[in-house]
């Protein structure tokens, strides 16, 4: 039941919620006396909400915007000027949120989005879990 929790608050600390995941990924941890299955949950549930954040500002970006509107221009150009490594960010509180989000609205491919937001939220858990060791 604790792993279901640290999911869930964790997929929900990745959307534009004010949460912070790494005090229930710390419990769970201190808990368990182990680190790999609460990383492992808290960055799939993080991951799978960033994946959610990209996927809604992709689908209101494609229907609030027309294809070649000047919001998508800025987006892409905000993207591609630092492109998908600034990713690795995505676990800041609130720059994070709209790294994924601005991501999602200039339509980044979805491989090098996901790629670069896996590796940068598992890279979090793993330093607060070892912190915590």
């Amino acid at each position: 039941m604790e792993l279901l929790i640290l999911f869930v608050w964790s997929f929900a600390a990745a959307t534009i919620l004010p949460l912070s995941s790494e005090i229930p990924l710390a419990l769970a941890v201190n808990r368990s006396g182990a680190w790999i299955t609460p990383v492992m949950v808290a960055t799939a549930g993080n991951f799978l909400g960033a994946c959610t954040t990209y996927w809604l500002a992709r689908y209101a970006m494609d229907r609030a915007a027309p294809a070649h509107s000047r919001r998508v221009e800025q987006a892409s150009r905000l993207v591609n000027r630092y492109g998908p490594p600034a990713l690795l960010l995505s676990w800041v509180p609130l720059v994070g949120d709209a790294l994924v989000a601005l991501a999602g609205a200039a339509h980044m491919r979805f491989w090098p989005f996901s790629s670069w937001t896996l590796i940068g939220k598992a890279a979090r858990y793993i330093a607060v879990a070892w912190l915590m060791k």
